[in-house]
């Protein structure tokens, strides 16, 4: 009884400093440049506004040297015996999956499935952004809201294909229809890298923020998961008066008083967590065993990302391995023993050759991985954007097994106005590839929640 007592007073004694420091001496909003220069300099002479039309293609010259590859490509180690995915992707599935984009994939109709929305590109701050722009009919009385939709790492727009016409479709019980705007992160697929060091998450957050800008919206919603989560967080932390709303499926913050919190509660996890959920975050040995598996992936691509670039830009084998595997593990972690990992479970082979094509035609595996470098470092720490907390109102999709988990009391610090957390049984990472349906959905209760948030709060709405 007494040993409770002691761990009661000092949760509460860390509990209140903790809500102190982060509500109360949370550190000032980062003096963050609007304008900061990205491109090539010869661009500053004649800036470009405008949005151009903008179509996806596979050119025959790339499709040529890729047939070329597949013919003259190098046996590949076999896999140890009785291993699934333990050691990483299997090189006899591999050569598989080799087979399938060298033999069968349709260049020419997935070209034409890429292309079945609007794409444009616009300069901003001196890099060609790419961006899907979805916008749909609507009835007298309706109202289109806009929401950006943010991808993140090794995924690309090719995951919110089968989530736009779920997501767009207007609805008789609703007042509102969504107009979305999906963009190709800086560096990622069809969009422009920098060619200078500095854009690390908090920087692409002013830049899609100036995107939504120069499209016309002074206020917008924000949707996103894995690199496109921190992103938006930064954004909705940033530009509180922009952002109406921020929906992610990888809610969780980095604040130091979150990993103390966790730590001082898996003394008493049920203080925190629901019973049927404490496995998601306990024991924590479990947790970080499983995080320190899963995550050398990041250590590499935060110090020397432009190695492995070189590997990786120079055969297609090696990048359809390393990203193939991410889709795999990051689905459901327990595929890791399956002697196929499992990827035809949960996706087509088209979906996933769709996203390797999509980093493959564009070269961009390398700028890609650099945002782990940009972002990782004692710069763009220094902002404190993880222990300002914001005031935007935000909703959580939680699938069952996304890489880390949080309960809402710790979210809370860096989210006070958390409207709601949807718990799934179900689903990884890539969760609008996986569950189009699902996400759809929550992310159209989320906007409603928000609308009727701004409402209640008195404040302007779109």
């Amino acid at each position: 009884m007494v040993r409770c007592l002691l761990i009661v007073s000092v949760i509460l004694a860390v509990v209140t400093s903790a809500v102190y420091f982060q509500f109360l001496r949370a550190p000032p909003l980062p003096a963050l440049e609007l304008d900061q220069w990205w491109g090539p300099e010869r661009l500053r002479e004649k800036q470009d506004d405008s949005v151009r039309p903008f179509r996806v293609k596979f050119k025959e010259t790339m499709l040529q040297d890729l047939r070329e590859y597949f013919k003259v490509s190098r046996e590949l180690t076999p896999p140890l015996e009785g291993v699934g995915f333990e050691y990483g992707f299997r090189s006899e599935v591999a050569q598989k999956w080799l087979k399938y984009w060298a033999e069968e994939y349709p260049f020419a109709e997935r070209e034409k499935f890429f292309n079945q929305y609007s794409n444009y590109r616009t300069y901003i701050q001196g890099l060609s952004i790419h961006f899907i722009h979805v916008k749909p009919e609507v009835p007298k009385g309706t109202e289109l809201v806009p929401v950006l939709l943010l991808h993140g790492w090794p995924g690309s727009v090719r995951e919110f294909y089968e989530a736009i016409p779920l997501l767009t479709a207007v609805d008789s019980n609703r007042n509102f229809a969504l107009e979305l705007i999906i963009p190709s992160l800086p560096g990622y697929g069809f969009s422009d890298a920098a060619v200078r060091p500095g854009l690390g998450a908090a920087e692409m957050a002013v830049v899609l923020r100036n995107l939504m800008h120069r499209l016309g919206y002074k206020q917008f919603y924000v949707q996103g998961g894995d690199w496109g989560s921190m992103i938006g967080s930064h954004m909705a932390t940033l530009f509180p008066k922009e952002v109406l709303g921020y929906h992610t499926n990888m809610p969780m913050t980095m604040a130091p008083v979150a990993t103390l919190l966790e730590v001082l509660f898996s003394f008493w996890p049920t203080l925190v967590v629901e019973p049927q959920l404490v496995d998601r975050l306990y024991p924590l040995s479990a947790r970080f065993n499983r995080l320190l598996q899963e995550t050398g992936y990041m250590h590499i691509q935060s110090t020397k990302p432009d190695t492995l670039g070189v590997a990786l830009s120079d055969s297609p084998v090696g990048l359809l391995a390393y990203i193939l595997e991410k889709f795999s593990t990051w689905t459901d972690f327990t595929l890791t023993s399956s002697s196929d990992g499992g990827l035809t479970k949960h996706f087509t082979r088209e979906q996933l050759i769709d996203n390797i094509m999509v980093y493959w035609s564009t070269q961009s595996i390398t700028t890609s991985m650099r945002l782990y470098s940009e972002t990782f470092n004692k710069r763009h720490s220094a902002h404190n954007l993880d222990k300002i907390p914001t005031s935007v109102p935000t909703w959580a999709l939680q699938a069952k097994y996304e890489l880390a988990y949080q309960p809402p009391f710790i979210l809370r610090f860096k989210y006070p106005y958390l409207l709601n957390t949807t718990v799934l049984e179900d689903g990884g990472h890539f969760l609008a590839l996986q569950l189009p349906r699902v996400f759809s959905q929550d992310v159209l209760k989320a906007v409603a929640a928000f609308r009727d948030w701004h409402k209640k709060n008195a404040k302007s709405e779109l």
